[in-house]
């Protein structure tokens, strides 16, 4: 978090001023800002102190990846946290239970004394105000809780508050107050409530006693136990000590907030019949105090509207690319307006496209993987260093950055500097206009008249400028215009204040604003100044403005404006193409990407042409090549592991579980009955991933995808993996935070990517397990063992520090010399795997090897024409191919004779076996 920077007062001002300038001498760039003329002189206050702040504190920034590892870790933290308190809210239900089947429950004994059972039994029941305040379930309005005697619960308020909300959560959203009463006995020894609290308060408070400290609650209980020890003595059936609990709401509590005015009548998102595209930004001047902060209430604020989309908070402001429900639209305009950090900071107020999109239009009108998507699928809002990444050293006063132009204004000085052009007369009052956007952008559309900067990234700008700007006056009329208008106050602001120049104006709002000023405000035979596509950062990669082709076809060459990414997902290259070759090539961008397309089985539309609809079929040189291409396609973060694994293990990269062993272990965690996995061998978190992705599928066959907390070892879907290499546990573990935070969307492809890029890192991992979940209802450990097999034998025990609740899957693609034993481990005790559980191996083939082990196995002259020529590293290599293929003949054949297990072994990439524990 930035340290708070203390207003300064003139002195101090002064004083730092000085401080500054003396540094200058010695290192330079300190007081680089205070000589702009630009500057007013109460701004200049501002900005001598922001730029010491930034020089002062440069300590202490952080680029993206940084603050994006400084928030996982975090989150690790707040998962790590929320589950300890699962374990141990499983292990008290555990004990619970325990201590309820093993607890004697015989009458008194010859001596006259009577047994004291270890638990109460806590009959609570809900006022009806606080049942219908919190839409409490049938479930939670009445029911029967367990406290340990001696616990915490019984000693006080807010430990029994605790072993409350333990089984009425909904009760942790409130304030209330607690009453207590003693159980009238029936017959048959059940608890027969007093008075009802509610029916009959004024009888009831005989009864009920307030429960307003400590000392109530340890009298409520003793007062409890007492009344056991009179009963049993009596003869009385009364199984356990017993209490009645009622739960009513604190009269003395504040009422609760009203909602804000822009919630007022707001009608039921999910009831929309069309979404509507929009963004803005805002550069609030005292900044963004607390980013992470602001991120987290926006997401609060943004949940009630069901708003989607991408937004970057960072100190300097807010950019947001958003799609909102048209019949909420005003609601939520209002609720932008009234956040302070936005508010009159938003320039230009909100970009709208001027046409929504239906609900039907709305589901395809983006690109995901080459199959239509909708433009957004989540709400995102992240934290990032800047807003836009603009390669600058130290920040400028965005407020000071020259002229905002309206659209219609912009218009009309476009259409008088093409009159000039067009009839030879342009002058030194004819303003330059640059397009300061990207090439992949400008390539399909742009203003008439423009300026293409030809940069590939925007940080790339400030070299350009001043190539393009090196001999002109700096009164020069300058016009710059970009998508939304964020990128441009950027640029407006390095011109005026790095560059001098004193004439420099902007398009208000970008081409967006533009596009709906003008439908909104002009004939329809008023002609558009800005022509093509307008490339825009959602789903829908572009929104056509005119039918003009400005772009080149990738593959052609002809004119084109459609914009698309090759479907090859391994190229996945963002390219302007036909309507011709994008059918011809399936959507891909070369011959070659087009093969590929056709050996992995997936097209533009998700299908493959038909026979019919091609005239010809599709040839297969082989089963495995035919098997892939008739396999569901793999989320892109498996491809992204795949390269990671290449570009960080590379000597390890064909360990990788690939795309078909990769689904097909998916397909076998969804079949589970708890989604429990244990994994021996994580390597870099390929399989790991797959079996998430399974076991988040049967948390949804389940029902409990809304769980408070997701699984663990005690109980749940829960995936644990146990690796011995320190190199493949980093990676891993980078792999499964991005697959914990993004999922596996294309924003996790994306991410694991960025570890391949210039500054791409993989952080270390110094503790011994590394604990992650997906979703609300899947967790993930990755445990770092010297000894796998003596960890899995300690667990089939139950004796050792490492105890979980059985596993429906074993995955074994560990040690092959010792496969044997982790199969025993797993077969002699229910423990670790379940009665029925799956015992998955991996490498049974071993590169078909097997073969030769079969039978009498290789003669020796097979062995010797196999080896001649090999040089000693090789014949070293063969050698152990060869032993290690023996020893998994061996295995295979054990397995297969074992009355206890019943095997099926599949030819997947290097031998899959299925063995399943009867």
């Amino acid at each position: 978090m930035r340290p708070k920077i203390l207003v300064l007062n003139s002195h101090i001002l002064v004083l730092f001023y000085v401080i500054a300038v003396l540094a200058a001498m010695l290192r330079g760039p300190v007081v680089k800002a205070f000589s702009r003329t630009s500057i007013s002189a109460s701004g200049r206050k501002q900005q001598i102190a922001r730029t010491l702040s930034t020089h002062l504190l440069s300590s202490t920034s952080r680029p993206n990846n940084d603050i994006v590892a400084a928030r996982l870790e975090t989150q690790a933290a707040k998962r790590a946290a929320r589950a300890k308190t699962m374990e141990e809210i499983r292990e008290r239900n555990l004990r619970l239970k325990r201590l309820i089947s093993t607890e004697a429950d015989n009458n008194s004994g010859g001596d006259g004394s009577y047994p004291i059972p270890s638990l109460f039994a806590v009959r609570v029941s809900v006022c009806q105000e606080l049942r219908e305040e919190l839409r409490m379930n049938g479930r939670e309005k009445r029911g029967r809780a367990f406290v340990e005697m001696g616990s915490d619960g019984t000693k006080s308020l807010r430990g029994l508050k605790a072993e409350v909300h333990a089984f009425f959560r909904a009760l942790r959203r409130s304030t209330y107050v607690l009453s207590a009463a003693l159980p009238e006995v029936a017959e048959d020894g059940s608890i027969v409530s007093p008075t009802d609290i509610e029916t009959d308060p004024v009888n009831a408070t005989s009864h009920f006693m307030p429960l307003n400290s400590d000392e109530d609650v340890e009298r409520a209980f003793r007062l409890a136990e007492e009344l056991y020890g009179d009963a049993a003595r009596d003869g009385d059936r009364l199984k356990r000590p017993s209490l009645l609990l009622h739960v009513a709401k604190d009269p003395n509590a504040p009422p609760p907030p009203p909602p804000p005015k822009y919630l007022e009548g707001i009608a039921d998102p999910t009831q929309t019949e069309s979404m509507t595209m929009l963004s803005f930004y805002a550069f609030p001047p005292e900044e963004v105090k607390d980013p992470e902060e602001f991120a987290a209430s926006l997401r609060k604020k943004w949940k009630d509207f069901g708003a989607l989309g991408r937004i970057y908070v960072a100190y300097e402001g807010t950019n947001a690319q958003m799609s909102v429900p048209t019949n909420v639209l005003e609601n939520f305009l209002d609720c932008c307006r009234s956040i302070p950090e936005l508010g009159s900071y938003m320039e230009n107020d909100i970009n709208i496209d001027p046409i929504p999109l239906s609900m039907e239009e709305f589901q395809i009108a983006g690109d995901m993987n080459g199959k239509p998507a909708p433009p957004f699928k989540a709400l995102h809002v992240r934290v990032r260093n800047k807003i836009v990444a603009d390669g600058l050293d130290e920040a400028l006063d965005w407020q000071s950055a020259g002229y905002d132009m309206p659209p219609l204004e912009w218009h009309k000085k476009l259409k008088e500097a093409r009159e000039k052009r067009a009839s030879g007369t342009d002058d030194a009052e004819t303003p330059l206009i640059f397009d300061c956007r990207n090439t992949y952008e400008t390539d399909v559309g742009t203003f008439d008249g423009a300026k293409a900067l030809g940069t590939e990234n925007f940080r790339d700008s400030w070299e350009v400028f001043k190539e393009e700007l090196a001999e002109k006056p700096k009164d020069t009329p300058i016009m710059t215009f970009c998508t939304g208008g964020i990128r441009c106050v950027k640029v407006g602001a390095y011109l005026t204040q790095e560059m001098g120049f004193t004439n420099v104006s902007r398009l208000a709002g970008g081409i967006i604003a533009y596009d709906r000023t003008l439908n909104a405000n002009v004939t329809e035979d008023e002609e558009s100044m800005f022509k093509g596509v307008n490339y825009v950062f959602d789903g829908r990669v572009g929104r056509q403005i005119t039918d003009d082709a400005m772009g080149e076809c990738v593959t052609c060459g002809c004119k084109a404006n459609l914009l698309s990414n090759c479907a090859n997902n391994n190229c996945h290259r963002r390219m302007v193409q036909c309507e011709t070759c994008r059918t011809a090539y399936i959507g891909a961008c070369s011959e070659a990407c087009k093969q590929r397309v056709l050996s992995s089985g997936m097209t533009r539309h998700g299908m493959l042409p038909t026979d019919e609809a091609t005239g010809s079929s599709i040839k297969y040189d082989n089963l495995d090549d035919y098997s892939a291409g008739h396999t569901s396609p793999a989320p892109s973060l498996y491809r992204e592991i795949e390269a990671n694994t290449a570009a960080h293990l590379a000597t390890g990269a064909h360990m990788v579980s690939g795309a078909s062993q990769g689904r097909l272990l998916t397909q076998l965690a969804s079949m589970t009955r708890e989604g429990r996995i244990l994994e021996l061998g994580t390597f870099t978190g390929y399989a790991t991933c797959a079996f998430i992705e399974g076991a988040a599928n049967a948390a949804e066959v389940l029902g409990v995808t809304d769980s408070a907390l997701p699984g663990g070892r005690g109980g749940g879907p829960f995936v644990m993996t146990l690796e011995r290499d320190s190199r493949a546990i980093d990676l891993a573990a980078s792999h499964l935070r991005i697959m914990s935070e993004y999922g596996i969307s294309e924003e996790a492809a994306e991410a694991a990517c960025r570890m391949r890029g210039k500054n791409g890192q993989v952080e270390q991992v110094t503790e011994d397990s590394v604990t992650v979940s997906y979703g609300n209802s899947v967790g993930c450990e990755l445990m770092k063992v010297n000894d796998a097999l003596a960890t899995v034998e300690e667990m089939s025990r139950g004796d050792g520090d490492v105890r979980t609740a059985p596993f429906d899957i074993v995955f074994v693609d560990a040690d092959k010399t010792r496969l044997l034993e982790y199969v025993e481990a797993c077969v002699t005790s229910d423990k670790l795997l379940k009665k029925g559980g799956l015992i998955v191996v991996d490498n049974v083939l071993w590169k078909g090897l097997v073969l030769g082990s079969s039978g009498d196995g290789m003669s020796q002259a097979d062995i010797d024409k196999e080896e001649d020529g090999l040089d000693d590293n090789a014949l070293k290599k063969n050698r152990r191919a060869r032993k290690l293929a023996g020893l998994m003949h061996k295995f295979n054949s054990a397995v297969v004779q074992d009355d206890r297990l019943e095997v099926v072994l599949l030819p997947i990439r290097d031998g899959l076996s299925c063995i399943r524990k009867k």
